[in-house]
């Protein structure tokens, strides 16, 4: 992956040519800003292409939270845009997201687990200052016990959050994507177990780092 400290490259649009003319300006001006936003060293961030029948447009990313050569967590996120409107996103934009890491097997057994997790996603985009609506998503646990020839791994728990929000729209009618892709990038960085930005408020709870590096 390409790091995020340097200018994300690439192109996205309807369905992936965000640069073509066919694109409104609002949602090249969107992608725009997506690929100005400079994050945490440990942040790897690329262009992947989005799926194609989300939205007339789409610009979509990839991303790992990667400390020395492990990768802690990854995921996707994807820049939705239909200038009609959509009913359920009350608006004319959406984020939709996929993240997910592999926890150590002390803390899948914490029931307040999931809802930390969310809590890690509102807290990422208020903090940023990414005003927001419409917020909806699952946090799933899954477990995993290896046999036969694989019996000498150990036990695996892997958390994913999947979510989808409507970033609201300034007076141009463009969100402000920078703040959005940076309060992800947090939450990625948060379950990937690295302190956050804000680490010394005590309220801010991090995932102990893992031992190993994660399966694939």
């Amino acid at each position: 992956m390409a790091s995020a400290q340097g200018h994300l490259a690439g192109s996205a649009g309807r369905a992936d040519d965000a640069d073509g003319d066919a694109a409104p300006p609002v949602f090249r001006q969107a992608v725009e800003a997506l690929r100005t936003v400079r994050l945490r060293p440990e942040t790897e961030v690329e262009p992947t292409r989005p799926p194609q029948r989300l939205a007339p447009y789409a610009y979509a990313l990839e991303a790992a939270v990667v400390q020395d050569d492990t990768d802690l967590a990854d995921g996707r996120l994807i820049l939705l845009h239909d200038p009609a409107g959509h009913d359920a996103w009350h608006g004319t934009f959406r984020l939709v997201t996929l993240v997910r890491a592999e926890l150590e097997p002390e803390m899948a057994a914490d029931p307040l687990l999931p809802e930390v997790c969310w809590s890690w996603l509102t807290g990422a985009l208020e903090t940023r200052g990414a005003e927001y609506g419409e917020p909806s998503g699952t946090v799933t646990l899954a477990g995993s016990h290896y046999f036969g020839g694989l019996s000498e791994r150990p036990p695996a728990t892997q958390i994913e959050i999947r979510a989808s929000w409507t970033p609201r729209e300034g007076r141009d009618g463009v969100p402000d994507t920078a703040a959005h892709l940076t309060a992800w990038c947090e939450l990625l960085c948060q379950i990937g177990g690295l302190p956050p930005a804000n680490a010394a408020d005590p309220s801010v709870v991090t995932l102990p780092q893992r031992r190993g590096p994660q399966a694939r």
